[in-house]
């Protein structure tokens, strides 16, 4: 009898199930129909970005030259490192020119514009930046070395190349920034992106950030295209250093234009702090304080901070005890 009601109920939800995809059909002609609509966007009959490797193993192939042996596969020593990481590197610069070569041939088909022979574009791309490694790895050993120095948390160079999101959102960063300088379209916004889908950090490969940088927790930290940043410069989680609120059709107007504030040397921007504008310059070895949202410059060494909030506290010693309020 159990069994009887069970398949009754199965086969019913079948036909039910039959009857909802009748409607499919007619729900398809809808959306193609849709296709044609200049209000939305569609990608149809235009050129692929491929990726023949998604875009988290190009970067972890990256991480494995620019720290060798921290992210291989296997021990690297005096053996077989020639061995190890020719190939590794061989195989990054085939994965580059390749996905290079990809996003050049689509927005010069997708845009109509003139041919920039995109094979050769693509490998010459792919060799400069191979040919920067060695100034990239010295460049993030800075920034290891400024994450390590000012954080009595980590208790080894090791612990920030494995573990700091920061490390690995600048990592990121930097590579992508040479290929933005290159005018290479989509690839080097697609790669921060994932480095911020991964760590909450979003650096725009357009920024131009110096040595010593270092983004301490990170999560929710935004930098923005025309930032620019000095040397031995530290953020803590929740910064944005962006533009301010623009009109709704000012970004034909003001794209490339200097949008983000720039920041000196030797500057501390605490937790929460929001500074934005163009023109706003925060001057060398100032500090900007949690929480404080700055528009102005401020002057070489000054520091800045919000006035300290007036606390209520409410407790109770018993559920028939009134609550008593003080303020500080």
């Amino acid at each position: 009898m159990d069994n009887f009601f069970i398949n009754n109920i199965c086969q019913t939800g079948r036909q039910d199930a039959s009857e909802y995809r009748k409607e499919l059909p007619k729900a398809i002609n809808t959306i193609l129909a849709s296709m044609d609509d200049d209000r939305c966007f569609a990608h149809i009959g235009d050129e692929p970005i491929h990726f023949s490797i998604t875009v988290k193993e190009m970067i972890d192939k990256f991480r494995e030259v620019l720290f060798p042996g921290y992210f291989s596969s296997e021990k690297i020593d005096g053996a077989n490192i020639v061995y190890n990481l020719g190939q590794c590197i061989s195989k990054l610069y085939d994965i580059l020119s390749e996905q290079i070569v990809h996003v050049l041939r689509h927005d010069c088909l997708r845009y109509g514009r003139t041919c920039s022979e995109c094979k050769a574009s693509g490998n010459d791309a792919a060799l400069k930046i191979i040919q920067a490694i060695p100034d990239l790895r010295v460049s993030l050993a800075e920034d290891i070395k400024g994450a390590y120095d000012g954080d009595p948390a980590a208790k080894s160079h090791d612990e920030v190349i494995f573990s700091y999101p920061g490390l690995y959102a600048i990592t990121v960063y930097r590579i992508a920034h040479i290929l933005f300088n290159l005018n290479i379209p989509q690839l080097p916004r697609i790669m921060t992106e994932h480095a911020h889908s991964l760590t909450g950090i979003d650096i725009h490969p357009g920024a131009e950030i110096g040595k010593r940088f270092v983004i301490d927790h990170g999560t929710g930290v935004v930098v923005g295209e025309t930032s620019v940043i000095g040397n031995n410069v530290r953020l803590y989680q929740n910064v944005t250093i962006g533009a301010l609120s623009l009109p709704p059709n000012a970004g034909k107007k003001l794209r490339g234009a200097k949008r983000h504030p720039t920041i000196e040397d030797d500057v501390i921007i605490y937790s929460g702090a929001t500074i934005l504008g163009g023109e706003t310059i925060i001057g060398t070895r100032s500090v900007v304080g949690g929480n404080v949202w700055l528009t102005s410059s401020i002057p070489t060494d000054t520091k800045v901070f919000i006035e300290s909030p007036h606390l209520i506290y409410k407790y109770q010693e018993t559920q028939e005890k009134e609550n008593h309020e003080y303020q500080v």
